[in-house]
């Protein structure tokens, strides 16, 4: 029997546009700026700590001194505040999860206490409760395997039988090492033209576009 591991970001819900277009706006302010290609490629999947000691080295380099220890505390009012007041759910998502006949799960880089409120928020948690894994029960975030190796374990199945559904090159990456077949998804509102090729450059096994797709795919 398929079991099935969900990221949320950019899969269950439409958070990574909100993400996406906030940080991209506060580090413009600041002199850092890139293109969504490159957001997605190199900071999209992994634990905020990486994300932000990725993103403090660009700005330390640029900017040639130390960041105050405040720094981020704008961009994280912004994204609470857009996150509470626009966040839905993805296109399809709720429908299909629940028509799923497949045990499931969710596992997220974000922290167990931004997961559980987006879940709430868009009226998915009561179909993955109590299997809702953060990044916090780990060692290490995506890329690396283990928050996947987690999910299966506690939902007692091997990592041969789990199916991961992601959106993030990082999030695919981390599906492959863990020895999972992966569905690349690209029907969250943040993905550009010629995202489906980097998630299969990656490593994903398919693509959809759609959960309507991700459903057809897994009744194969």
């Amino acid at each position: 029997m398929k079991s099935v591991i969900f990221d949320c970001d950019g899969v269950l819900v439409n958070s990574e546009v909100l993400l996406v277009d906030s940080e991209m706006a506060f580090f413009r302010q600041h002199g850092l700026e890139y293109t969504t290609e490159y957001y997605m490629a190199n900071f999209m999947g992994i634990p905020m700590p990486d994300w932000k000691a990725k993103t403090s080295a660009l700005l330390v380099e640029i900017n040639a001194k130390p960041l105050p220890e405040d720094f981020f505390d704008p961009l994280e009012a912004t994204l609470s505040r857009r996150i509470e007041q626009e966040l839905q759910p993805v296109t399809g998502a709720y429908e299909a999860l629940k028509s799923l006949q497949y045990s499931k799960c969710v596992a997220s880089s974000s922290s167990n206490q931004s997961l559980v409120s987006k879940l709430k928020s868009t009226g998915l948690f009561e179909l993955f409760d109590p299997h809702v894994f953060s990044t916090e029960l780990v060692s290490h975030g995506k890329p690396a395997p283990d928050l996947f190796l987690h999910a299966a374990n506690q939902l007692d199945v091997l990592p041969i039988d789990c199916i991961v559904v992601e959106d993030s090159a990082n999030g695919v990456l981390a599906g492959k090492r863990a020895g999972m077949q992966v569905i690349g998804f690209t029907g969250g509102g943040h993905c550009p033209p010629g995202h489906a090729n980097a998630l299969l450059s990656a490593g994903a096994d398919f693509v959809a576009t759609h959960f309507s797709e991700i459903v057809e795919l897994l009744d194969k």
